[in-house]
C-alpha cells in the first residue's frame, strides 16, 4: 500500500475529538461511529470516528486519508470494537486485495451513495471531492492509495 496521502486535513483532526464525544454520548452522526482498535506498539486500545458503510448486511471501512495510522494499526489487529445503536460489536477486519477493492469502488461504494437521500449524496460527492477525487473517479487509482477493510462481526 502507498502511502501518497499521509495524513487527514487539519480540519478533520481538529474536529475529531468534538466529533469522537458527540458518538461517546449517542449523537448519531450519519455512518460515522467510534472505532476501538488496538494500537500496534503500544497495545493500547485508541478510538476514532470512522465512517463504516453498512450495505447488504455487510459492512466496510474505508482509508480516505490513505494509509494512516489506524489502518496501519486495524491491519495489524485485525480486529475491532465498533459502536453501532448503543451496541459495542467485536470485528475481524480482513483487508481487501487490489481486485476486490477496484470492484469496491467502481460498484459496491457507487451502489452504496445512490442509496442516499439527495442531500446525503451531495455531501458524500463533496466528501470525496475535496479529500480523496480518485474514490469516486478512479477506483484502479483509489484501489492503490486507500485500504479497504470488511469487516465481520464476532462474538466478543
Amino acid at each position: 500500500m502507498t502511502n501518497q496521502l499521509s495524513q487527514a486535513p487539519a480540519l478533520i483532526r481538529i474536529s475529531n475529538p468534538l466529533a469522537n464525544a458527540l458518538l461517546r454520548g449517542g449523537m448519531p452522526m450519519g455512518p460515522n461511529t467510534l472505532v476501538t482498535i488496538r494500537g500496534r506498539t503500544s497495545g493500547l486500545p485508541r478510538s476514532m470516528p470512522l465512517a463504516v458503510m453498512e450495505a447488504d448486511g455487510r459492512r466496510w471501512i474505508i482509508g480516505a486519508y490513505g494509509d494512516v495510522n489506524w489502518t496501519r494499526n486495524l491491519r495489524a489487529a485485525g480486529e475491532a470494537d465498533i459502536h453501532v445503536s448503543g451496541e459495542t460489536l467485536h470485528v475481524t477486519a480482513t483487508e481487501l486485495p487490489r481486485e476486490a477493492a477496484e470492484r469496491f469502488f467502481s460498484e459496491t461504494l457507487p451502489a452504496y451513495i445512490r442509496r442516499f437521500p439527495a442531500a446525503g449524496r451531495l455531501f458524500a460527492r463533496v466528501f470525496f471531492r475535496l479529500v480523496a477525487p480518485d474514490i469516486t473517479r478512479d477506483p484502479v487509482g483509489a484501489a492503490s492509495r486507500h485500504p479497504v477493510f470488511e469487516l465481520r462481526t464476532t462474538e466478543a
